[in-house]
């Protein structure tokens, strides 16, 4: 497809409407600033995602039936028209500068092709932790400086359209943990160099119910389990007695830390476990 802006904004999502109005108040006057275009795809019809995306001037695509987040990704990048293809969550909130760092850096680093930032978590009235231990939800912090790193995350990530059409695109049979990681394999196999920029930051969201302990332990555990069959796809599967000492450990750390986010990583240590001790499907 001929390349009709410098770039695209692609924002797969669920029916979550409360945190894409506030990622799209963030971001579309970035946009606008920059002549980019936002393509926000729905992971299912729902009305109210619908009534956002128009009110905030956004383009649309609503999917038949629910097909998981790297189904959208490769429908947004079918649609878009942008040679630098930027991927952001929709419970994301991006800080003015965000955008524009992120442009400046692709064109300041031409022999990279994938690109990321910084992802600060930002629990909303969440109880905190013990200040040891990292925030129990995504974040990428490479310093303070730019850098070539292993892997960036699709909650800040972009990609030259040139790079997809030589790798092609995401895996869509992969849902939940790793579903972004798999490219960023080839991509890496393939010569490439995955850039940091340390300037486009942007903050990683919980709010309400969803940032309450008993909701980030049971999202954990199915991330547990979910990070153990990505690792086992990929051959990186750690021994079973070691989730069982992490578990013990992070128990031992929310007891003597009276630390909340020990729960959490108790519970993502669980799934892991629980995975690792489940009967194989051949």
């Amino acid at each position: 497809m001929t390349s009709e802006r410098t770039v695209s904004i692609v924002i797969p999502t669920l029916a979550a409407s409360q945190y894409l109005d506030v990622a799209l108040v963030s971001v579309m006057p970035q946009a606008r600033e920059l002549d980019a275009e936002v393509i926000v795809v729905c992971d299912g019809p729902d009305a109210v995602t619908a009534e956002v995306v128009q009110r905030h001037g956004a383009t649309l695509i609503t999917l038949p039936v629910q097909q998981g987040v790297n189904t959208g990704r490769n429908t947004g990048i079918e649609a878009s028209t942008g040679e630098l293809i930027v991927f952001m969550d929709a419970d994301i909130d991006a800080p003015p500068g965000w955008l524009a760092a992120l442009v400046a850096g692709a064109r300041a680093y031409p022999d990279r092709d994938m690109f990321g930032g910084p992802i600060r978590a930002r629990l909303e009235g969440a109880r905190p932790g013990c200040g040891r231990e990292m925030a129990p939800i995504t974040t990428l912090d490479a310093g303070p400086e730019d850098c070539d790193v292993e892997r960036v995350w699709g909650a800040n990530m972009a990609i030259r359209r040139s790079a997809i059409e030589r790798l092609g695109g995401f895996d869509p049979s992969l849902l939940g943990r790793g579903d972004e990681e798999e490219w960023e394999y080839r991509y890496v196999a393939s010569g490439g160099r995955i850039r940091y920029l340390a300037a486009a930051g942007l903050d990683h969201r919980r709010a309400g119910a969803d940032s309450r302990i008993s909701t980030l332990a049971r999202a954990a555990y199915r991330q547990g389990r979910e990070a153990r069959r990505h690792d086992r796809r990929f051959d990186r599967a750690r021994p079973a007695w070691l989730d069982l000492r992490i578990l013990i450990g992070c128990g031992w750390h929310t007891v003597r830390r009276r630390c909340a986010y020990g729960v959490v990583m108790a519970a993502r240590a669980a799934g892991g476990l629980r995975e690792a001790l489940a009967p194989r499907t051949p």
